[in-house]
Protein backbone atom coordinates (compact mmCIF):
# COMPACT_ATOMS: atom_id res chain seq x y z
CA UNK A 1 0.00 0.00 0.00
CA UNK A 2 0.97 3.37 -1.11
CA UNK A 3 1.51 5.96 1.93
CA UNK A 4 -1.07 7.62 2.80
CA UNK A 5 -1.51 11.54 2.38
CA UNK A 6 -3.22 13.13 5.30
CA UNK A 7 -4.87 16.77 5.18
CA UNK A 8 -6.28 19.00 8.15
CA UNK A 9 -9.67 20.00 7.65
CA UNK A 10 -11.05 22.38 9.52
CA UNK A 11 -15.40 23.42 10.29
CA UNK A 12 -14.58 27.82 10.79
CA UNK A 13 -18.17 28.06 11.06
CA UNK A 14 -18.96 25.97 14.26
CA UNK A 15 -16.55 28.87 15.53
CA UNK A 16 -13.16 30.12 14.20
CA UNK A 17 -12.06 33.38 13.37
CA UNK A 18 -9.34 34.37 10.77
CA UNK A 19 -6.47 33.70 13.42
CA UNK A 20 -6.94 30.73 14.64
CA UNK A 21 -7.55 29.24 11.45
CA UNK A 22 -4.02 30.67 10.68
CA UNK A 23 -2.23 29.38 13.57
CA UNK A 24 -3.86 25.52 12.50
CA UNK A 25 -2.66 26.18 8.98
CA UNK A 26 0.73 27.24 9.98
CA UNK A 27 0.91 23.92 12.79
CA UNK A 28 -0.32 21.82 10.17
CA UNK A 29 2.34 23.04 7.63
CA UNK A 30 5.28 22.55 10.18
CA UNK A 31 4.15 19.24 11.31
CA UNK A 32 4.42 17.97 7.52
CA UNK A 33 0.66 17.49 6.68
CA UNK A 34 -0.02 17.12 3.13
CA UNK A 35 -2.69 20.07 3.11
CA UNK A 36 -4.97 22.55 4.82
CA UNK A 37 -8.87 22.30 4.20
CA UNK A 38 -11.80 24.10 5.17
CA UNK A 39 -15.56 24.33 4.92
CA UNK A 40 -17.43 27.08 3.40
CA UNK A 41 -20.91 27.46 5.61
CA UNK A 42 -22.05 30.74 6.63
CA UNK A 43 -24.05 29.09 9.82
CA UNK A 44 -22.74 27.13 12.50
CA UNK A 45 -24.24 23.49 13.17
CA UNK A 46 -25.69 21.83 16.19
CA UNK A 47 -25.42 23.56 19.47
CA UNK A 48 -22.57 25.35 19.29
CA UNK A 49 -23.32 29.19 18.79
CA UNK A 50 -20.59 30.14 15.80
CA UNK A 51 -18.89 33.13 17.46
CA UNK A 52 -17.23 35.13 16.22
CA UNK A 53 -19.35 34.47 13.09
CA UNK A 54 -18.20 32.72 9.98
CA UNK A 55 -15.06 34.03 7.62
CA UNK A 56 -15.56 34.03 4.03
CA UNK A 57 -13.81 30.74 2.44
CA UNK A 58 -11.80 32.17 -0.09
CA UNK A 59 -10.95 35.50 1.26
CA UNK A 60 -9.39 33.54 4.07
CA UNK A 61 -7.27 31.02 1.80
CA UNK A 62 -5.55 33.88 -0.09
CA UNK A 63 -4.66 35.60 3.38
CA UNK A 64 -3.38 31.80 4.32
CA UNK A 65 -1.57 31.45 1.18
CA UNK A 66 0.39 34.31 1.73
CA UNK A 67 1.52 33.14 5.60
CA UNK A 68 2.33 29.72 4.31
CA UNK A 69 4.35 28.42 1.85
CA UNK A 70 4.42 24.62 1.29
CA UNK A 71 1.11 23.06 2.42
CA UNK A 72 -1.39 22.80 -0.20
CA UNK A 73 -5.52 24.71 0.39
CA UNK A 74 -8.34 24.07 -0.46
CA UNK A 75 -12.40 23.34 0.13
CA UNK A 76 -14.23 20.79 1.06
CA UNK A 77 -16.46 21.68 -0.68
CA UNK A 78 -17.29 25.54 -2.17
CA UNK A 79 -20.81 25.75 -2.39
CA UNK A 80 -21.53 26.49 -6.20
CA UNK A 81 -24.78 28.49 -4.45
CA UNK A 82 -22.80 31.38 -2.97
CA UNK A 83 -21.09 32.48 -5.96
CA UNK A 84 -21.59 33.07 -9.52
CA UNK A 85 -19.28 31.09 -11.72
CA UNK A 86 -16.93 34.10 -13.53
CA UNK A 87 -16.00 35.64 -10.17
CA UNK A 88 -15.56 32.04 -8.22
CA UNK A 89 -12.84 31.78 -11.46
CA UNK A 90 -10.94 34.83 -11.07
CA UNK A 91 -11.09 34.60 -6.87
CA UNK A 92 -9.52 30.80 -7.14
CA UNK A 93 -6.99 31.69 -9.75
CA UNK A 94 -6.25 34.33 -8.00
CA UNK A 95 -5.83 32.66 -4.52
CA UNK A 96 -4.08 29.89 -6.69
CA UNK A 97 -1.09 32.68 -7.96
CA UNK A 98 -1.09 33.95 -3.99
CA UNK A 99 0.34 30.75 -3.13
CA UNK A 100 2.35 30.12 -5.66
CA UNK A 101 0.11 27.30 -6.99
CA UNK A 102 -1.38 25.49 -4.10
CA UNK A 103 -4.88 25.54 -4.44
CA UNK A 104 -6.84 22.19 -4.77
CA UNK A 105 -10.38 23.18 -5.25
CA UNK A 106 -13.58 21.54 -4.16
CA UNK A 107 -16.84 22.86 -5.78
CA UNK A 108 -20.11 21.25 -4.81
CA UNK A 109 -24.18 21.67 -5.27
CA UNK A 110 -25.13 23.56 -1.53
CA UNK A 111 -27.37 21.17 0.71
CA UNK A 112 -28.05 23.79 4.02
CA UNK A 113 -31.12 25.40 3.30
CA UNK A 114 -30.56 27.75 6.72
CA UNK A 115 -27.69 29.35 5.50
CA UNK A 116 -28.77 30.06 2.45
CA UNK A 117 -31.96 32.04 4.07
CA UNK A 118 -29.78 33.96 6.94
CA UNK A 119 -27.51 35.63 4.34
CA UNK A 120 -30.09 36.04 1.16
CA UNK A 121 -28.76 33.23 -0.85
CA UNK A 122 -31.47 31.58 -3.29
CA UNK A 123 -31.64 27.88 -2.49
CA UNK A 124 -32.91 26.06 -5.52
CA UNK A 125 -34.95 22.57 -5.52
CA UNK A 126 -32.12 19.49 -5.81
CA UNK A 127 -32.31 18.98 -9.73
CA UNK A 128 -31.59 22.81 -10.34
CA UNK A 129 -28.90 22.64 -8.05
CA UNK A 130 -26.88 20.20 -9.59
CA UNK A 131 -27.55 21.75 -13.49
CA UNK A 132 -26.03 24.81 -11.67
CA UNK A 133 -23.06 22.72 -10.29
CA UNK A 134 -22.80 21.04 -13.92
CA UNK A 135 -22.64 24.26 -15.40
CA UNK A 136 -20.28 25.99 -13.19
CA UNK A 137 -18.07 22.67 -13.67
CA UNK A 138 -18.09 23.43 -17.16
CA UNK A 139 -17.30 27.53 -17.29
CA UNK A 140 -14.62 27.56 -14.83
CA UNK A 141 -12.92 25.11 -16.10
CA UNK A 142 -13.46 26.35 -19.89
CA UNK A 143 -12.03 30.05 -18.75
CA UNK A 144 -8.92 28.85 -17.11
CA UNK A 145 -8.76 26.36 -20.40
CA UNK A 146 -8.68 29.09 -22.95
CA UNK A 147 -5.56 30.62 -24.29
CA UNK A 148 -4.29 34.02 -23.56
CA UNK A 149 -5.03 36.77 -25.89
CA UNK A 150 -8.72 34.04 -26.74
CA UNK A 151 -12.28 35.35 -25.17
CA UNK A 152 -14.89 32.46 -23.70
CA UNK A 153 -18.68 32.59 -24.24
CA UNK A 154 -20.72 29.70 -22.77
CA UNK A 155 -24.66 29.38 -23.15
CA UNK A 156 -26.57 27.58 -20.57
CA UNK A 157 -29.83 27.66 -19.01
CA UNK A 158 -28.56 28.78 -16.05
CA UNK A 159 -25.62 31.34 -17.07
CA UNK A 160 -24.51 33.11 -20.60
CA UNK A 161 -21.50 34.31 -20.89
CA UNK A 162 -20.25 36.65 -24.10
CA UNK A 163 -16.56 37.12 -25.00
CA UNK A 164 -14.87 36.80 -21.39
CA UNK A 165 -11.55 37.39 -21.42
CA UNK A 166 -10.87 34.23 -19.05
CA UNK A 167 -8.81 36.01 -16.79
CA UNK A 168 -6.72 35.72 -14.38
CA UNK A 169 -5.08 32.33 -15.06
CA UNK A 170 -4.21 30.00 -11.93
CA UNK A 171 -0.41 29.27 -12.03
CA UNK A 172 -1.16 25.61 -11.52
CA UNK A 173 -0.82 24.16 -15.20
CA UNK A 174 -4.06 23.38 -16.85
CA UNK A 175 -6.02 24.47 -13.78
CA UNK A 176 -5.64 23.43 -9.98
CA UNK A 177 -7.04 19.77 -8.95
CA UNK A 178 -11.09 19.76 -8.97
CA UNK A 179 -12.67 17.92 -6.16
CA UNK A 180 -15.65 16.32 -6.63
CA UNK A 181 -17.14 14.86 -3.35
CA UNK A 182 -20.52 13.00 -2.23
CA UNK A 183 -22.68 9.93 -2.25
CA UNK A 184 -25.15 10.21 -4.88
CA UNK A 185 -25.16 6.85 -7.55
CA UNK A 186 -26.14 8.87 -10.85
CA UNK A 187 -24.98 12.60 -11.09
CA UNK A 188 -21.53 12.75 -8.79
CA UNK A 189 -19.96 10.09 -9.86
CA UNK A 190 -20.74 11.53 -13.83
CA UNK A 191 -19.45 14.69 -12.68
CA UNK A 192 -16.40 13.19 -11.62
CA UNK A 193 -15.33 11.38 -13.80
CA UNK A 194 -16.28 14.65 -16.73
CA UNK A 195 -14.30 17.05 -14.69
CA UNK A 196 -12.75 15.98 -11.16
CA UNK A 197 -8.96 14.83 -10.55
CA UNK A 198 -9.82 13.52 -7.04
CA UNK A 199 -13.49 12.35 -5.69
CA UNK A 200 -14.24 12.29 -1.65
CA UNK A 201 -16.57 10.36 0.20
CA UNK A 202 -17.55 12.27 3.78
CA UNK A 203 -18.25 10.92 6.97
CA UNK A 204 -19.30 7.13 6.43
CA UNK A 205 -18.16 3.39 7.09
CA UNK A 206 -15.28 1.98 5.40
CA UNK A 207 -17.88 -0.19 3.55
CA UNK A 208 -20.02 2.52 2.25
CA UNK A 209 -17.01 4.51 0.76
CA UNK A 210 -15.51 1.27 -0.59
CA UNK A 211 -18.76 0.81 -2.46
CA UNK A 212 -19.41 4.51 -3.41
CA UNK A 213 -15.57 4.23 -4.75
CA UNK A 214 -16.77 1.71 -6.79
CA UNK A 215 -19.47 3.11 -8.26
CA UNK A 216 -16.77 6.21 -9.14
CA UNK A 217 -14.78 3.46 -10.46
CA UNK A 218 -17.63 1.76 -12.65
CA UNK A 219 -18.88 5.38 -14.10
CA UNK A 220 -15.10 5.81 -15.22
CA UNK A 221 -14.72 2.75 -17.06
CA UNK A 222 -17.99 3.31 -18.84
CA UNK A 223 -17.00 6.85 -20.13
CA UNK A 224 -13.40 5.62 -21.36
CA UNK A 225 -11.50 7.28 -18.77
CA UNK A 226 -8.86 5.59 -16.69
CA UNK A 227 -10.07 5.13 -13.46
CA UNK A 228 -6.71 5.33 -12.01
CA UNK A 229 -6.72 8.88 -13.38
CA UNK A 230 -9.27 9.72 -10.05
CA UNK A 231 -7.77 10.41 -6.94
CA UNK A 232 -9.90 8.94 -4.04
CA UNK A 233 -10.14 10.19 -0.43
CA UNK A 234 -12.19 10.45 2.52
CA UNK A 235 -12.94 12.56 5.47
CA UNK A 236 -13.43 11.40 8.96
CA UNK A 237 -13.74 13.03 12.17
CA UNK A 238 -10.83 12.58 14.37
CA UNK A 239 -10.27 12.18 17.88
CA UNK A 240 -6.96 10.60 19.00
CA UNK A 241 -5.35 10.60 22.71
CA UNK A 242 -2.42 8.59 24.08
CA UNK A 243 -4.84 7.12 27.05
CA UNK A 244 -8.51 6.65 27.77
CA UNK A 245 -8.43 9.68 29.78
CA UNK A 246 -7.02 11.95 26.68
CA UNK A 247 -9.64 10.35 24.60
CA UNK A 248 -12.14 11.06 26.54
CA UNK A 249 -10.97 14.54 27.24
CA UNK A 250 -10.89 15.14 23.12
CA UNK A 251 -14.62 13.68 22.52
CA UNK A 252 -16.13 15.87 25.00
CA UNK A 253 -14.51 19.17 23.82
CA UNK A 254 -16.36 18.47 20.38
CA UNK A 255 -19.53 16.76 22.33
CA UNK A 256 -19.21 13.69 21.16
CA UNK A 257 -19.16 10.24 23.06
CA UNK A 258 -15.93 7.97 22.51
CA UNK A 259 -18.05 4.50 22.02
CA UNK A 260 -20.26 6.49 18.94
CA UNK A 261 -15.99 8.19 17.54
CA UNK A 262 -15.26 4.95 17.45
CA UNK A 263 -17.94 3.49 14.97
CA UNK A 264 -18.53 6.62 13.41
CA UNK A 265 -14.85 8.19 13.05
CA UNK A 266 -11.69 7.95 13.58
CA UNK A 267 -11.26 7.34 17.37
CA UNK A 268 -8.66 5.91 20.08
CA UNK A 269 -4.33 5.96 20.56
CA UNK A 270 -2.59 6.69 17.72
CA UNK A 271 -1.86 2.79 16.75
CA UNK A 272 -5.64 2.44 16.60
CA UNK A 273 -6.21 5.15 14.63
CA UNK A 274 -3.55 4.35 12.26
CA UNK A 275 -5.37 0.71 12.23
CA UNK A 276 -8.64 2.14 11.16
CA UNK A 277 -6.60 4.55 8.53
CA UNK A 278 -4.96 1.56 7.23
CA UNK A 279 -8.39 -0.16 6.45
CA UNK A 280 -9.26 2.75 4.05
CA UNK A 281 -5.95 2.43 2.27
CA UNK A 282 -7.00 -1.18 1.94
CA UNK A 283 -10.30 0.00 -0.26
CA UNK A 284 -8.10 2.61 -2.02
CA UNK A 285 -8.57 6.22 0.04
CA UNK A 286 -4.69 7.77 -0.93
CA UNK A 287 -5.56 10.84 1.09
CA UNK A 288 -7.39 11.05 4.15
CA UNK A 289 -9.06 14.70 5.12
CA UNK A 290 -9.26 14.63 9.25
CA UNK A 291 -11.49 16.57 10.69
CA UNK A 292 -10.39 18.88 13.75
CA UNK A 293 -13.07 20.28 15.37
CA UNK A 294 -11.50 21.32 18.57
CA UNK A 295 -9.31 24.05 16.48
CA UNK A 296 -7.30 25.63 20.11
CA UNK A 297 -6.06 21.91 20.56
CA UNK A 298 -2.61 21.84 17.81
CA UNK A 299 -1.20 19.67 20.53
CA UNK A 300 -3.95 17.00 18.77
CA UNK A 301 -2.41 17.93 15.44
CA UNK A 302 1.29 17.27 16.47
CA UNK A 303 0.01 13.86 18.54
CA UNK A 304 -1.25 12.15 14.76
CA UNK A 305 1.44 13.66 12.90
CA UNK A 306 4.04 12.15 15.46
CA UNK A 307 2.60 9.15 15.98
CA UNK A 308 -0.05 8.39 13.00
CA UNK A 309 0.97 9.27 10.15
CA UNK A 310 4.56 7.12 10.13
CA UNK A 311 2.42 4.09 10.47
CA UNK A 312 -0.07 4.64 7.49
Amino acid sequence: MAVMKLRVFTEPQQGADYETLLAVAQAAEELGYEAFFRSDHYVSMGSVDGLPGPTDTWLTLGAIARETSRIRLGTLVTSATFRYPGPLAVAVAQVDRMSGGRVDFGLGAGWFEAEHKAYAIPFPPLGERFDRLEEQLEIITGLWATPEGETYSFDGKHYQIVDSPALPKPAQSPRPPIVIGGKGKKRTPALTVKYADEFNVPFDSVEAVGAQFDVVRSAAEAAGRDPKEIVLSAAQIVVCGRDDAEIARRAAAVGREVAELRENGLCGTPDEVAAKLRTFGDIGAERMYLQFLDLQDTDHLALIANEVAPQV
